[in-house]
This record gives C-alpha cells, sequence and structure tokens, in this order.
C-alpha cells in the first residue's frame, strides 16, 4: 500500500499532467515569440531538458527519454554545495544512497538494487567496481562532488547497453570541463573558490583553470583540497571518525584535428586520508590511506554531413588502492590474539582496465527513420589483498581476476512524430578465476521499447528489458571464519548469474505557456516491475554449532563442549546463494516547473522489493521518499533563495535478524542562497538540516550529521 505522502505525490503529479494537458502550450508548436525565448532562458532549472545519453548511448534529452532517466546538471551541484554525493543524488526519483559517515566512500542503490555492480558507475566511461567486504554496502566508489560537472541516471536494466551487470540502473558522472569554467567566448581563465562550515566541515578549497586554442584545442585542470572534521549528531552528540582528508587533482585535455574529429584524455587523481573502527566506530581502528585513480583516453567522429558514422572509441584504467595502517584493538581483543601490532599493514587493490567502441548510422527506410548503433565493450577486473593484520581482510575480499565481454545491437525507429520504437540485443560473456576456483557463463538478453505520441508534449511508452550480472569475485572466492562470533563464511563457485526481466511504463510531458507566458514544464512519470531470477544473497547453511562467548578462546575446544561456557554462543555459516526468486516493482515521480520568477521541483518514490520464495522484504529497498524544492528569484535573476524538504518514511518491515536496520520516519529542511555579486564573484550559502534533526539513514550504521552551515565564494578571472 501507498503512503500517504506517496499517495499526496502521485496525486499532485496527476494533477499536473492533467492541468498541462488542459491548458498548456505543447513544445514544438507555434507560441508566442517573447514566450518562447523566456522559456528558452529558464530552463536552467529544468534538469530534465539537459541532454542524457545513458539510455541508448544517442544524445537526447532526458524528458525524451523513453527510460526512467535524470539529470543533475552543474547549477544545481553549485546551488547544494555537497559534501558528499549523497546530498546530490537525494532528488533523483529511485535512487538512494548508502554510506559510513567515517568512510568518503559511496554505494549507489537504484529501485533497492546495489552491490557487485548491479548499479554501473561510470566517471568519465569508466567503470568503477571497487568493493571491500564489512558491515556496510559491498561496491563503493571513491569522487567528491567538488570534481563533479554532471550526473546522467538511468533506472533499470533498460541501460545495460552500457556494460554488463546493469540490472539495477547506470550512474555516469561528468567530472568538471571549461565549459564549466569559461563561457563560449572566453578563451583563457582561472576560477578560485574557498569554501567554510560548521559541524566538521572545516574547509574547501578549489582552483580550476582553463584554455581554448582556437577551436583546435583545449586544456583543462582542477586542484582541489577539502578538509573535515568529525561532526555532530542532532542531539549534539560527537560522532568519533567521521572526519577525512582529501587532496585531487583533474586535467583534461581535448585535440580536433579536422573538422568532426576529436582525441580526448582525462587524469582524475585523488587521496582521501581518514581513521575509522569499522563502519559502527566499535571495531579495530585503522588509519586509511586511498588513492583512487582514473585515466580515459577517447576518440569520437561525429558530422552532420556523414550520418553514417558516428564512431565513439574510448579506453579507460582505474586503480583503486587502500592502505589500512592497524592502530589498537576491538574491544574484543581478537586481533590483539591473532599476533596483529600497531603498524601491521592490509591493502586493498582493484584494478579495472576496460573499453568501449560503438557507432551509430543514421538513414532512413521508406518513411521511417533509423539510428543503428552496434558496439561492444570489455571490462577486466583484478583484485589483489595483502594482509599482515589478521587476515580478516584478506578472507573477507579475496584475490582473483574477472573479464566481462559484450556486444550489442539496437535501432532506435521513429515514424512521423507520433511513433517510437527501439529494438536491442546484448550478448554478455564472463570469466572468474581465483582460489583455485573458476567459472564462466554468457547469454543474451534482449529489449524492446515503444513510445506513443498521441498529442504533442504527451508520450507515453512501455518497455520489457532483460539483464544479465555475472557473479563477482568476492561473492563467489569469500572464505574464512568472523573475527567474533568465530562463524564461518564458505565459498561457492556454483553461483550462478542474475537474470532480470524488467516491464517498465511511463509518461513524459513538456509543455511551456503552462500558466503564464515563458514558463517551463516538465514531469517524468514511471512505473516498473522487476523480477530478477537467482538473484544473489548471503544466507545462513549448515547446521547449527557453538563458538565461544570470549575472544581468544579457540573454537575447536567447542566440539567437545558444546553448549557449556565459555561456549555458549549458537551459529551456522554463511554463503552467498542464489534465491529462487526476487520481486522489485515501484513508482517514480519527478517533475519541475519554471515561471522565471522561481521554480518549483519534486521527486517521489515507492519501492517494494521481496524474496518470492519466502515472502520476506529485501532488505536493500529503501523506504519511500519524497521531495520538494522551492526557489525564488531576485534583483534581476542575481539571486536566488531555495528551500528543500525531504520526507522519508520509517523502514520497520525487515526479515528476522535484521531488525537493527530498521530506522523512522523523518523529515528534513535545507535552505540555500546563490548570490551573483557580478559576472565574476559569486557566493553561496547553505544551511543543511536546518531544524538540527537526529536521524540515520536506513542501512547506514551511523547518525547523519545535525544543523551544518557553509558558505563558498568563487572569484573568476577570463580573457576573451
Amino acid at each position: 500500500m501507498l503512503s500517504p505522502s506517496l499517495r499526496f505525490a502521485l496525486a499532485f503529479g496527476t494533477s499536473l499532467f492533467a492541468h498541462a494537458a488542459a491548458q498548456a502550450q505543447p513544445v514544438g508548436a507555434q507560441p508566442d515569440p517573447s514566450g518562447a525565448a523566456s522559456a528558452t532562458a529558464r530552463v536552467e532549472e529544468v534538469s530534465l531538458d539537459t541532454l542524457s545519453v545513458t539510455a541508448t548511448k544517442t544524445e537526447g534529452s532526458a524528458i525524451d527519454a523513453l527510460a526512467g532517466s535524470s539529470v543533475v546538471t552543474a547549477q544545481q551541484i553549485n546551488r547544494l554545495q555537497p559534501s558528499r554525493l549523497s546530498d546530490v543524488l537525494r532528488d533523483v526519483p529511485g535512487v538512494t544512497t548508502q554510506e559510513n559517515q567515517n568512510d568518503p566512500a559511496q554505494a549507489i542503490n537504484i529501485r533497492g538494487l546495489q552491490d557487485f555492480g548491479r548499479v554501473n558507475v561510470l566517471i568519465d566511461g569508466a567503470r568503477q567496481d571497487f568493493q571491500t567486504s564489512g558491515h556496510s554496502a559491498n561496491g563503493v566508489f571513491y569522487l567528491d562532488p567538488e570534481l563533479v560537472g554532471g550526473v546522467d541516471i538511468t533506472r533499470g536494466p533498460s541501460a545495460t547497453i552500457y556494460g554488463s551487470g546493469a540490472i539495477g540502473g547506470v550512474v555516469a558522472f561528468r567530472t568538471r570541463s571549461i565549459d564549466d569554467i569559461l563561457a563560449p567566448d572566453e578563451q583563457a581563465g582561472v576560477v578560485q573558490k574557498q569554501g567554510f562550515g560548521t559541524n566538521g566541515q572545516r574547509f574547501l578549497n578549489t582552483t580550476a583553470l582553463g584554455a581554448r586554442i582556437g577551436t583546435a584545442a583545449d586544456v583543462f585542470g582542477q586542484f582541489v583540497f577539502r578538509n573535515n572534521g568529525p561532526y555532530r549528531d542532532g542531539l549534539g552528540n560527537r560522532i568519533a571518525d567521521t572526519g577525512n582528508e582529501l587532496t585531487s587533482g583533474l586535467t583534461k585535455i581535448n585535440i580536433r584535428p579536422d573538422d568532426g574529429h576529436e582525441i580526448s584524455g582525462t587524469a582524475l587523481l585523488q587521496r582521501f586520508d581518514f581513521t575509522n573502527a569499522g563502519t559502527s566506530n566499535t571495531g579495530a581502528r585503522f588509519a586509511n590511506a586511498v588513492q583512487a585513480d582514473t585515466y580515459t583516453l577517447g576518440y569520437r567522429f561525429a558530422r552532420p554531413d556523414v550520418p553514417l558514422v558516428d564512431v565513439s572509441l574510448r579506453g579507460y584504467h582505474t586503480t583503486t588502492h587502500n592502505d589500512l595502517t592497524f592502530l589498537q584493538d576491538s574491544p574484543s581483543g581478537v586481533y590483539g590474539t591473532l599476533g596483529a601490532r600497531a603498524g601491521n599493514r592490509i591493502t586493498y587493490d582493484l584494478e579495472t582496465s576496460g573499453f568501449d567502441i560503438h557507432n551509430t548510422a543514421r538513414f532512413d527506410t521508406w518513411a521511417l527513420s533509423h539510428a543503428l548503433t552496434v558496439g561492444g565493450d570489455y571490462v577486466g577486473n583484478r583484485v589483489h589483498t595483502t594482509d599482515n593484520a589478521g587476515g580478516f581482510g584478506a578472507a573477507f575480499t579475496p584475490s582473483g581476476e574477472r573479464s566481462l565481454a559484450g556486444a550489442f545491437v539496437q535501432d532506435e525507429i521513429r515514424y512521423g512524430s507520433w511513433l517510437r520504437v527501439i529494438g536491442a540485443l546484448r550478448y554478455d560473456h564472463y570469466d572468474l578465476s581465483g582460489g583455485g576456483f573458476r567459472s564462466s557463463g554468457d547469454r543474451l538478453s534482449p529489449k524492446i521499447t515503444v513510445g506513443l505520441s498521441p498529442l504533442p508534449g504527451f508520450e507515453f511508452y512501455g518497455t520489457y528489458a532483460e539483464g544479465y550480472r555475472a557473479p563477482s569475485i568476492t561473492e563467489t572466492l569469500v572464505q574464512g571464519i568472523h573475527p567474533f562470533p568465530a562463524f564461518g563464511i564458505r565459498p561457492n563457485p556454483n553461483l550462478r548469474p542474475e537474470t532480470a526481466h524488467n516491464i517498465e511504463g511511463g509518461v513524459n510531458l513538456k509543455y511551456n505557456d503552462v500558466l503564464r507566458p515563458g514558463d517551463v514544464f516538465r514531469a517524468k512519470l514511471n512505473v516498473f516491475h522487476n523480477t530478477v531470477d537467482d538473484f544473489i544473497g548471503i544466507q545462513s547453511v549448515g547446521p547449527t554449532y557453538f563458538v565461544p562467548a570470549l575472544a581468544g578462546i579457540p573454537a575447536s575446544i567447542c566440539a567437545r563442549i558444546p553448549g557449556r561456557f565459555p561456549c555458549v554462543i549458537p551459529v551456522r555459516d554463511f554463503q552467498y546463494l542464489n534465491i529462487a526468486q526476487a520481486e522489485l516493482q515501484g513508482v517514480e515521480l519527478e517533475g519541475a516547473y519554471d515561471w522565471g520568477g522561481g521554480f518549483v521541483t519534486l521527486a517521489a518514490t515507492h519501492t517494494d522489493g521481496r524474496d518470492r520464495s519466502t515472502g520476506e522484504t529485501l532488505i536493500t529497498v529503501p523506504p519511500n521518499r519524497l521531495s520538494t524544492t522551492l526557489g525564488l528569484r531576485f534583483l534581476d535573476g542575481d539571486l536566488t533563495v531555495a528551500s528543500r524538504l525531504t520526507f522519508v518514511e520509517a523502514r520497520t518491515d525487515l526479515p528476522a535478524g535484521t531488525t537493527l536496520l530498521a530506522t523512522k520516519a523523518y523529515g528534513l529542511v535545507d535552505v540555500f542562497a546563490s548570490y551573483l555579486v557580478n559576472e565574476r564573484v559569486r557566493a553561496d550559502f547553505v544551511l543543511q538540516n536546518a531544524f538540527d534533526k537526529r536521524y540515520t539513514q536506513y542501512l547506514n550504521a551511523l547518525p547523519n550529521p545535525g544543523l551544518t552551515a557553509k558558505a563558498a565564494i568563487s572569484i573568476k578571472f577570463a580573457t576573451h
């Protein structure tokens, strides 16, 4: 059953749809010239008009995508002044994050699916597959929001054209570029930004500079330094080890040797330093030094007079290296009993190399227009773990190798202005090896989408799409003894890949001149039902046995005195297994209205997911959420003041043994203000959690920050 807040959101959205269809001027018709110009100028807050490519690899606005596609723009990121990407993604329907507040890494959840590559996260087209096992997300990436120039998201397996495994969806981050700091008529310049804050937000420095060499080339560079300290929650409690320090550098170069040709290269280097004692600050304490680097090299040829060739080739190499230094033992003392001493180290290394190549040919056959895309991709993962501090790291994040290769063909067909059909077929193959085990598999995954536009500005669509996710190295090879209590975790080389079958329907609306000349209204409504065969989850297996209640006592003695002190803790082993079938379904609503003097946005999400065999809810399904932002513009648009309201329901319907994850309902209020002092100087002010609410986001172990104020000033110098 939908919650009152979600029912309100859907009712509100439906009423907007009806009102827009009845009164608005559809885009593509002939509006009043002055109104059209105003509408063009006011789409800055309507991110659904921003170009998106994650649904089909061909450019088009998010509002026109026949999928659950959303975009977060650079302007929205600047207004939020986020310290974490979770602040940015909160306004995207169907998308949540899981994070440890004592680790700057992020995990993305789409429609209740996350971990082990179910969501394909890309940075400038480079896949991010880093993972370490613990009591948190199994699949994270490192990226500071100050480096992000935009986010392109498509929800569901309809985006598997973007790579193997993306049964949840694709999130593509674009790092900042020269166009984010220079206007088209500016040749060179630098933007210097400094920020300060309260509640752990100590200092931020960003220096970005770039130069254009006519139209033949451009060069961009950015340096970011961020220093955060421990914060306090809404009750004023200091949350230890929630600070971190970032030093990062980004370099980009684009060379255009001839008309239509472009060669591009990117180097992103990030160094994060932080200290923590596990996801809940109750384990052994380690100092972490994370080096996360991404390198890309690409080539594209596209020219309007050569419609059969729009070719793109991109190769990439990413490395994530986490060097942990043992500082002190956990309260149970288990690391010390295994011989770990201060200064001992654990290292996790993941190297990912891959490429993507595809060509789109545009042509007509009779009354049909085609955009035929053919391509292939490859990604290789190599995990290497060394552990001189107890051995748990090497056991639970095992070394191994995996390769994923795929090929695809897709045809986007248009008939007039009222019919679109997208048909696609993808082939996937994987190989995995390590620990004396080896597995492989392959599959064909189809997709068919039909979109109908009976009226200008109104389009509805239906999709059936399948996706295929190979087991990860950890799911297959993990093997060891949990620190305390000492239960075993078994490998499973017989894991079968997951297969998703997604049925989705949606409505896209885009109208101008709804309530007044020059205003802009955009909205998307999506309904989906995704069934995942052979869904992989960790389960208890084997008989119950007893282990010691005191750390350091060998578990072997419990074979002689089970049930007697100290062998009084009953446990079972755990293993990753294929659940017969997981079922996820939900509703997503996203809308925006901009009238020049202000704007309002709305995003609502309802997701339900269950194990069909047991009827139990999937713990990765987030609670229902509704967020809305109201902004007003003053001083001819130089001053923007906005407030964001976020409502999140309680999450208490959990399987036995996971009730500790339950969270209460909460509501948040954030306030933003941006002022363009002149064309060179910009000031931003943000008040997060304005009423100092104490809350814990679902799946996070630690309470979130209380009232936090941040301010930043940016100064630009440029030449024409």
